[in-house]
């Protein structure tokens, strides 16, 4: 069962690649929503408000996959498929990246700009820090106090994480567990008599 992924921790430096006078400037984004991948988006135009191409191609989700390609302007799939395939080639999700093209007068032909926008996706993705995550199920824990050792024991020597806790009348605490370990550790903690376990929406 496949539990984990691959993204960036947080966004890439600018890196730049050239190619006869042409700049492509590389961006790499940690996104997680469309509106993201939006917000990033809007800030480069910002930024680079006299560039006439902003390719980019971005993918999102871990177990349902969603992902765009996008050639702005440029011959079809000469740009926004180059860079998505940079971002399958490195494995990753939840990732956006922009190649900003500022023209340098000389055209550079269909397999040139292909060969461009790789590159200026390669580079923003070396330039990012890669890291592996899990793909966690969320679960909660409803209970008294007087099973609160025990529940703290099996979270503990399971390496199970507390995202959020509530001690009133009764104790709330809901954890994160990796899939993989999910239908054991349901089973361990559903055998506690009067703990009630239930999954929550990821």
């Amino acid at each position: 069962m496949k539990d984990s992924y691959k993204t960036i921790e947080s966004s890439s430096e600018e890196t730049l690649f050239k190619d006869r006078n042409s700049k492509f400037f590389g961006y790499a984004f940690h996104v997680r929503t469309e509106d993201d991948v939006k917000k990033a988006l809007e800030e480069l135009k910002k930024k680079h408000y006299t560039a006439r191409h902003f390719c980019y191609a971005w993918q999102l989700g871990t177990e349902t996959i969603r992902y765009r390609a996008n050639d702005d302007g440029e011959p079809s799939n000469s740009a926004g498929m180059p860079i998505y395939g940079q971002i399958q080639s490195f494995e990753l999700t939840n990732v956006l990246v922009v190649s900003v093209r500022y023209f340098g007068g000389t055209k550079l032909g269909v397999g040139g700009l292909i060969n461009a926008y790789r590159n200026s996706a390669r580079l923003a993705l070396e330039a990012s820090n890669i890291i592996e995550k899990t793909i966690d199920v969320p679960f909660k824990l409803t209970f008294g106090y007087e099973l609160m050792s025990k529940v703290m024991k099996i979270i503990k020597d399971y390496k199970l994480t507390i995202q959020s806790q509530k001690l009133e009348e009764k104790c709330q605490i809901e954890i994160a567990v990796r899939k993989s370990e999910a239908a054991k550790t349901f089973e361990i903690f559903e055998a506690i008599y009067q703990l009630e376990i239930s999954e929550l929406e990821a």
